[in-house]
């Protein structure tokens, strides 16, 4: 529903009706909803593994015991079958999380 009003937004603002979404996006500076939201699960994860939220990690999360390759963070992702569990904040990030080449272990 917000990216319909995004893209009307931003169809507004350029005149030019050959331009698709995503060239009125980067001309705008904007990006896209869903990339907003994914910068923001990184960026809550990140505050929630270095203690800068009040929440302990190790009851929504368990780490992979797998120290093949990957960060020290390495999340293990459950099998889950119903789509409640599937788009809950816990298991949705853990794929995302888990491809990140993860710098600050050292902060």
């Amino acid at each position: 529903m917000l990216e319909k009003v995004q893209k009307r937004a931003t169809r507004l603002m350029f005149r030019d009706k050959s331009l698709s979404y995503g060239e009125r996006l980067q001309k705008s500076g904007l990006t896209t909803l869903e990339t907003r939201r994914l910068h923001a699960d990184l960026i809550e994860m990140f505050k929630i593994f270095k203690g800068f939220d009040d929440i302990n990690y190790q009851k929504h999360f368990s780490l992979s015991s797998t120290e093949l390759r990957g960060h020290d963070f390495k999340l293990y992702k459950s099998q889950v079958n119903l789509d409640v569990r599937k788009y809950f904040f816990s298991n949705k990030v853990i794929d995302i999380w888990n491809s990140l080449l993860v710098i600050f272990t050292s902060l």
